[in-house]
């Protein structure tokens, strides 16, 4: 199995509101009619009192397929040229952002509708293989941040092998996320010596530079 991951912002001008709308009803009525679709996540971002900025991104997008052959065998479709042509009426494409990533599950806890959800960007050193990345995020940096506590699931979403092996560079080369309670116990988790030492270990692997994230709550889509 793998996943698409896709972040995007909203159309400028757009309100928040009518962007969720449209995504979560008509929008997602059309990706749902793809063939060989098996699961679909909504990551709506959540509006907090606590944030001074706008979020990095207005929405994350998760699909998974059996196998990248799956995935390819969309493009001619009626039905994945329909899904694009409606991205122009809530998505600002200058901004999205989508690689193909295979699933690895750290902490493999519940999840419930009311959880919110961190969901970051990575971009590794330079001076690393994307075999040498994977291999520290997931032995060294991945019992860290499954020690977080609050972190009741976590998952790392890598960057398929493929991609390097093209020559193409992925939008992210991975993608983190993290449940937790509420934003309480997330803020809580942040201040935790556990956190800090997770924060500690990204120089070790990581691209100097912030981390793009969204903090965002989850609706999974029947398909």
């Amino acid at each position: 199995m793998i996943k698409l991951v896709a972040f995007f912002k909203r159309t400028p001008g757009l309100p928040v509101e009518e962007f969720q709308r449209h995504w979560r009803t008509r929008h997602a009525a059309l990706v749902v009619r793809q063939a060989g679709l098996r699961r679909y996540v909504q990551n709506h971002a959540v509006a907090s009192a606590d944030r001074e900025r706008e979020p990095d991104f207005d929405g994350v997008a998760e699909a998974w397929f059996d196998d990248v052959d799956a995935m390819r065998a969309l493009a001619p479709s009626a039905e994945y040229a329909a899904v694009r042509a409606d991205e122009a009426n809530f998505i600002d494409p200058a901004t999205m952002r989508a690689v193909v990533t295979d699933e690895i599950v750290v902490v493999d806890g519940g999840t419930r509708s009311t959880d919110v959800k961190l969901i970051a960007g990575l971009r590794k050193l330079p001076e690393l293989s994307p075999e040498q990345f994977r291999k520290h995020w997931r032995d060294v940096h991945g019992p860290l941040a499954a020690a977080i506590p609050g972190n009741r699931r976590y998952v790392q979403c890598a960057a398929r092998l493929g991609i390097y092996r093209a020559g193409r560079a992925p939008a992210f080369d991975g993608v983190p996320m993290s449940w937790f309670d509420d934003e309480g116990a997330m803020g809580a988790a942040a201040a935790s010596p556990a956190y800090a030492r997770t924060r500690a270990d990204e120089p070790n692997f990581l691209a100097p530079g912030r981390l793009p994230f969204v903090i965002a709550r989850e609706i999974e889509i029947a398909v």
